[in-house]
């Protein structure tokens, strides 16, 4: 294996796992009101023309690290709406 494929993997990983402590502190404070979804949607959408992109190139490095970017935000969406919705309706 190659330094820039190695560099390569190293920095998916990274960016792939950035959004896990966000989702750990969701779930365990059981609040997301400070948390755009806005910006969550936005972050999605672009990650999936990543996986687009790297299903166009037939890279496995970008389409593996961005499929798991978007279910790990998909994730943190999804307790952001729920959290606040349940806010909402105290």
């Amino acid at each position: 294996m190659d330094l820039v494929t190695i560099i390569g993997i190293a920095a998916s990983v990274f960016s792939a796992m950035s959004s896990i402590p966000q989702l750990i502190k969701i779930m365990k404070e059981r609040k997301a009101e400070n948390i755009s979804s806005v910006m969550l949607v936005i972050l999605i959408c672009g990650l999936l023309l990543w996986v687009y992109y790297g299903i166009l190139l037939k890279n496995i490095i970008l389409i593996c690290s961005n499929v798991l970017s978007v279910l790990i935000n998909l994730s943190v969406l999804f307790f952001t709406i729920y959290y606040k919705s349940r806010k909402n309706q105290k």
